[in-house]
Order: structure tokens, then sequence, then C-alpha cells
């Protein structure tokens, strides 16, 4: 008999191209990781690529601690992990489904679930969400959108993860 899978929490990290999402979540990953937490992330991509090359989002994200990376585009999907030793359906599907602590999700803007924006004023100052979309909060150097959600600091890693940490919990 199998136990039941969890899912973990879910965040979905948006933004304008070139916001610097990729790079907070490499940050991110870093500062979840060293706490002792195993993060997986999962990336939107809208056009056709070449998987798991040195240098690309989520192959910078495997280097940067996610215990897996999942990268989904219209036609494929790609997951990157550790050595796989557990090759059963039900030892994979256990793996795959709940092992990590934290999922972080790059990209997905019409996705249903949990976001947080990435809006560098440099980039655009306006956001591609909002409230009704999911959004919970704001990295951002720009302090008159959605005033009413939290608002983090482009290099706030430790207050971004505290915020992601208590909203998991409760």
């Amino acid at each position: 008999m199998s136990t039941l899978s969890r899912t973990p929490p879910v965040f979905i990290f948006v933004g304008h191209s070139g916001s610097g999402k990729t790079t907070l979540i490499e940050k991110l990953l870093r500062e979840l990781s060293g706490r002792g937490l195993r993060v997986a992330t999962i990336k939107h991509a809208h056009h056709k690529v070449v998987l798991d090359t040195p240098g690309k989002d989520s192959w910078r994200y495997k280097q940067a601690g996610a215990v897996m990376s999942m990268l989904v585009t219209s036609s494929e999907l790609q997951l990157v992990a550790d050595a796989v030793d557990r090759r059963e359906p039900e030892q994979l599907a256990q793996r795959f489904m709940g092992e990590a602590d934290l999922v972080l999700a790059e990209g997905f803007s019409h996705a249903a679930g949990v976001k947080i924006e990435v809006l560098r004023r440099e980039c655009s100052v306006t956001p591609r969400c909002v409230v009704e979309d999911g959004l919970i909060a704001m990295v951002t150097d720009v302090d008159v959108v959605h005033p009413q959600l939290p608002h983090f600091a482009l290099d706030d890693i430790s207050g971004i993860v505290n915020f992601m940490l208590e909203r998991s919990a409760g």
C-alpha cells in the first residue's frame, strides 16, 4: 500500500520579460535550500527551446539547488531531477508528486494559483497581474502599484522567503 502524496505549496512568479524573475528565483532557491527545504521549480516557456542547455533557466535552477526543475512548453515537458534510483511507477509517482517542500514556478501568468509579481521600474511600471488573478505580493521598486498588497524590495530575499513560509504554514 502506498501513502497519499501531498501537493507542496506552489508560488508562481510573474512579471515582464527582463524584470528579474529568474534571478530572483535563483536567490530564493539558495536561501530556501540553505534553510534545509527541498524546493522544485517549474518554468513555462512560450517558445520552442533546446531542453536543459547550460546557462538556460531550468539548468540555472538546478545549479542553484533545485531538487527538481520542470520546463513546460506548448508541446513538450522536461523534468530535470537528481539521479533516479527509484524506477518503479509507485516510487516515481511518490517522488515527483510530493517530495518537494515548496514549488517555485516562473511564468504561468494566466494560470490559477497564488502569484508574486516582479515589477522593475526599468522594464515597466504596469503590472502583468491584478489581485483577482491570485496576486498576493509585489517584489518591486515601484511603490504605487497594488498598495493593498505586501511589497518587498528587489533584494529582500529573506523577507520574501519569510512571507512565503508564513503563507505556506497557514
